[in-house]
């Protein structure tokens, strides 16, 4: 039966309800920290990675959306999958989009996956791919994939299953006690490959580290291979003075993992060189953080392996 919604239209003539314009690319590079110069000036493109930005229906939503992305979700929501995360997208660039492109697209339910059984749960991989046009022309194509779900039921030991309730409540407290612990002493590790390494062997000197292209002497990070601005793969470092001011920041309540005590800040920190990164902030309550706050470099032990840079913020 599910199988029967492939090739079914999601969306059919469907129109963006902004053309492609200068605000909202200069707002999509500054929350991205993209200095790209091909994003700006008289001949300017909007970032490919934008594609589906001009599709987005908003809080409104859309009109032209047919009624079979809704039947589908009717009917696993009868099955009992209720659940729903979105698990990756793939993007095909046709064309660059230009400030003044109208953006029209259809929808289509390309995959149906069969029952699947994942660490959330079992259901269905639902899988629509989107043909977005400019001037009419073929522009790009993206492909959303979702999982809808059913949560996996919480295993119970089937001793502490005959115990008085009182037991289980006490076993069952003492046992999220343990792993709220032993989550802390294994909080995720850093992934260091041949690109980042230097980094994080900054980081053990308590040494902020930022790229510079050797060529055109453009400062990037997070550290990549090659320059943003003119490709060069040469490059060699400067050490960050450690002073910064939070461009951004969130307060994170939910969802809770057990490594981390919430609420807590996470703020986009923008260093004194000009380049910004994502980092916790230390010191002041996390409902005292703002915008624009001075922020200094310290290096938090973590545990007996692992130290990352952080960022001590200043109510004053």
């Amino acid at each position: 039966m599910l199988k029967a919604f492939e090739g079914r239209a999601a969306a059919t003539s469907g129109r963006g309800k902004d053309a492609v314009n200068e605000p909202m690319i200069r707002h999509w590079c500054e929350a991205m920290g993209d200095t790209n110069p091909a994003y700006t000036g008289p001949d300017a493109i909007a970032p490919p990675t934008m594609l589906q930005a001009w599709t987005m229906g908003g809080l409104s939503g859309h009109t032209d959306r047919s009624s079979a992305y809704d039947e589908l979700f009717v009917l696993l929501d009868g099955a009992g999958f209720t659940s729903v995360v979105a698990t990756d997208c793939e993007q095909e660039y046709l064309r660059p989009l230009r400030p003044g492109d109208e953006v029209t697209f259809d929808a289509v339910i390309e995959s149906v996956s069969p029952r699947k059984t994942t660490k959330l749960g079992t259901g269905h991989f639902v899988t629509t791919r989107m043909n977005v046009r400019a001037g009419g022309e073929p522009a790009g194509t993206h492909r959303f994939r979702i999982l809808k779900y059913a949560p996996a039921p919480r295993r119970e030991d089937p001793a502490q299953a005959q115990a008085p309730a009182e037991v289980r409540a006490q076993a069952q407290a003492q046992a999220q006690a343990q792993a709220k612990a032993k989550a802390k002493a294994l909080r995720p590790r850093p992934v260091v490959n041949r690109d980042n390494r230097g980094f994080w062997d900054g980081v053990q000197e308590h040494r902020l580290l930022i790229q510079r292209c050797a060529s055109c002497a453009a400062l990037r990070f997070p550290w990549l291979p090659g320059c943003n601005d003119c490709a060069g793969l040469d490059w060699d470092t400067v050490e960050a003075s450690g002073a910064g001011t939070v461009f951004s920041y969130v307060v994170m309540h939910h969802p809770p993992f057990p490594a981390f005590d919430p609420p807590y800040a996470v703020a986009v920190v923008e260093l004194a060189e000009g380049v910004r990164m994502v980092s916790n902030i230390t010191g002041v309550p996390y409902d005292k953080v703002r915008i624009g706050m001075p922020v200094q470099l310290e290096f938090l032990r973590v545990d007996e392996e692992l130290e990352l840079p952080v960022f001590r913020g200043s109510e004053g």
